[in-house]
Parts: structure tokens; sequence; C-alpha cells
């Protein structure tokens, strides 16, 4: 995996995390230093350990199937990405910015929205075990671009509100699909 497929998954990634730091950017009436970084660090921080999870998990196993890995990673990016454009179609805009509309950055309630905005990086950690990719730039890459664009995510939510979470969010579908197509077409010979 080259830097521009990791940049291209590692933004597909972070939408979920920048979608819901725009809501919590949302329910701050005054944007500090430490609202940026404790946000950005949380969601960087699961957004890398997710995918090394995953690829640990992966590579115990990873020899048993290596004939059909490529097909795992097709399946898997590929319903992540579908969930991640159902989500950005739908009309539900309450689930991110009614319900979590508060500005707590409480550990609790940080991690809970770490976790659940991480849990596609798991399955990418697993396909990257079938892939061979060099684990630690890859997760630390991964990492840091989550925490630019969740800081980013929370300036946008403060000055913008809730308009582009949608469309980050289909973005960022659209990218793991295309990148799990990319991955069996190069697999099966298709494409060089």
């Amino acid at each position: 995996m080259n830097l521009l497929e990791l940049l291209i998954l590692a933004v597909g990634l972070s939408m979920d995390a920048c979608a819901v730091a725009v809501c919590k950017g949302l329910s701050f009436r005054k944007i500090t230093p430490k609202h940026l970084i404790t946000v950005g660090l949380y969601f960087g921080i699961f957004q890398a350990v997710m995918p090394l999870i995953g690829y640990i998990l992966g590579i115990q196993f990873s020899d048993k199937i290596t004939s059909i890995d490529h097909w795992i990673a097709f399946v898997l990016l590929g319903i992540i990405g579908i969930h991640m454009m159902k989500e950005a179609l739908s009309k539900d805009e309450e689930s991110c910015c009614g319900e979590e509309k508060d500005n707590s950055l409480s550990f609790k309630n940080m991690v809970v929205l770490a976790i659940a905005t991480s849990i596609d990086a798991l399955a990418v950690g697993i396909t990257f075990a079938f892939l061979k990719v060099d684990i630690i730039p890859a997760v630390s890459f991964i990492g840091l671009v989550t925490f630019t664009l969740s800081v980013i995510g929370v300036l946008i939510g403060n000055i913008f509100g809730a308009k582009f979470k949608s469309k980050a969010e289909l973005a960022g579908g659209i990218i793991l699909v295309c990148l799990g197509i990319k991955i069996l077409l190069q697999h099966l010979g298709i494409l060089g």
C-alpha cells in the first residue's frame, strides 16, 4: 500500500470521527485549544489503536486464508463503506447532533464516541494483515490524519454547524468502497 492509498484510506476512516467532531464543535460556545486537542487525541488514538488490534487478530490466521484475503478486504471495506453511505443519506441528523449535543469531554463520553467511530478501523486492520502492510507507520499515519481532521471538524462544527456532516460521511463511505474494489481488482489481476 503506497502513501497515496494510505492517505485515501485514512481520510475515509476518519470521516466518522470528523462528523462526530463537527457535532462536538456545535456544542461548544467558545472553542479552546483544550477542546481541539482533547477531541483530536481521543479520535486519533482510537483510530490508530483499532487497526493495530485488527492487524494482530488478522495476523493470527492470515496464513490460513491468504487465497481469499482480497475477497475479505473487498467485503469488509464494502460493508463499512455502504454503511457509512446509508447513514449519510438517511435523514436522521439527530443521532449525532441531537442526542450527543453536550459539551462533555469526560473520559466516559469521549471513549464511547471514539470506540463507536473506530470500529470500522478494526476491520481495516484485519485487511492490513492480509495485505502485509507495514503496520506501525500505517496506524501512526491514520491516527495523525484522524487527529487533524477531528480538530478541523470541531472548528467547522463551531463555525458552520451540522450542514456538512452527511457530506463528509458520504465521501468517506465512497472512498472505502472504491478502495475495496481496487484491492479486489488488483488481486484478481485486472489492475496492475
